[in-house]
């Protein structure tokens, strides 16, 4: 086998080698067909099982009750940026939009060509440093739905309590940290996540929509925008991304065998545990660069206080294997992505040589 490094990556990540293992060894031969997964046709009976099976997996690992549909579409989260007000938000009424960072100012730049919005709470004039405090938090009585984007990859801040709404549905871009955690999915009317960063590879969304509001997109919406089609057609009215789809089903096994998403919860606390212990505690050399109760578990981004030492760390971390730590462009530092996948080795071995920079740099 290849050498395989140490994935920092935020996405595409870093996917779990025993699901990379078994494509590799049926990729020839999709359950015995005798075609690969990327040749079998979507309306087959081996494609209809893999389907009903991921649902099912999904159902059971975040406890989607059957009031929901599932739906695997293309496009990205940035579709759902659009799809969701088109859908939900409804002729004369206003959608509450939480700004945490640069995907939440997105999706409401989109909402704002479809509808009303009102920004209930925003940390932009302090860079994206924490996630609201409940008490800031403006809505909208009567809502459409209140947005939020759950993880925020590139400031490294996360959501530990969802906000209470009452009766208003939430909406959520949980692209950076599905499966991670379990929670509650009922006060939810939409969740959608882009796969490329726990569930799968690049090319496929999970839309998560209850129901009820499904079916309420205004007449003349283009046909390929309306979440009822994609439920009438369970995810099949158009070509869906198989391969994309397939590989989510292997990473869902994966996370079923390592105990569930609370044995996955409880890694993930304990790898970015370590990490942020070893920035907190290196007097200063290194300086995490986000309030510390919004601190994300799945992205953690810091800085070198002598910042002309950052592109030396930088090459020795790539030398010794550590890929992807380089922060977002429009923040620069560092950023390590401690998706599911990277393993307690990884975050060890970053932790060590970020301990022997600082004692030849002190």
């Amino acid at each position: 086998m290849a050498m395989r490094v140490y994935n920092f990556n935020p996405g595409p990540a870093a996917l779990p080698l025993p699901a990379l293992e078994k494509v590799r060894d049926e990729f020839l031969s999709f359950r015995g067909t005798g075609m690969s997964i990327v040749e079998v046709s979507h309306r087959s009976a081996e494609f209809g099982a893999l389907l009903e099976e991921t649902d099912a997996g999904l159902r059971a690992l975040l406890g989607i009750p059957d009031a929901y549909a599932i739906l695997y579409l293309g496009g990205g989260a940035s579709l759902q940026f659009s799809m969701a007000p088109i859908n939900l938000l409804g002729r004369g009424r206003v959608a509450d939009y939480i700004e945490t960072g640069e995907w939440s100012s997105k999706a409401i730049k989109e909402a704002a060509k479809v509808g009303r919005v009102n920004v209930a709470a925003s940390t932009k004039a302090e860079k994206f440093r924490r996630i609201p405090r409940p008490e800031e938090l403006r809505l909208t009585p009567g809502a459409a739905y209140v947005h939020l984007t759950s993880n925020n990859t590139i400031y490294g801040t996360q959501w530990r309590r969802f906000p209470e709404a009452g009766s208003v549905p939430l909406v959520a871009d949980m692209s950076s940290d599905i499966l991670s955690r379990p929670f509650d999915v009922e006060p939810f009317g939409l969740i959608y996540a882009g796969a490329q960063k726990n569930l799968g590879p690049a090319g496929v969304t999970v839309v998560i929509v209850r129901r009820d509001l499904v079916g309420k997109a205004p007449e003349g919406t283009p046909t390929m925008l309306d979440y009822k089609t994609h439920v009438e057609g369970n995810s099949l009215f158009n070509t869906p991304p198989c391969f994309a789809i397939y590989m989510i089903k292997l990473v869902l096994d994966w996370v079923r065998d390592q105990g569930g998403l609370e044995a996955v919860a409880a890694r993930n606390e304990r790898k970015a545990r370590l990490l942020y212990d070893a920035i907190d505690g290196s007097g200063g050399f290194f300086a995490g660069t986000c309030d510390r109760d919004s601190r994300s578990r799945m992205n953690v981004t810091f800085v070198l206080a002598r910042s002309e030492l950052s592109e030396a760390f930088a090459r020795e971390a790539n030398a010794a294997g550590l890929k992807g730590l380089k922060g977002h462009r429009s923040v620069g530092g560092f950023r390590a992505s401690l998706y599911n996948a990277v393993g307690m080795e990884a975050v060890e071995a970053l932790v060590a040589l970020m301990e022997k920079f600082r004692k030849k740099n002190a």
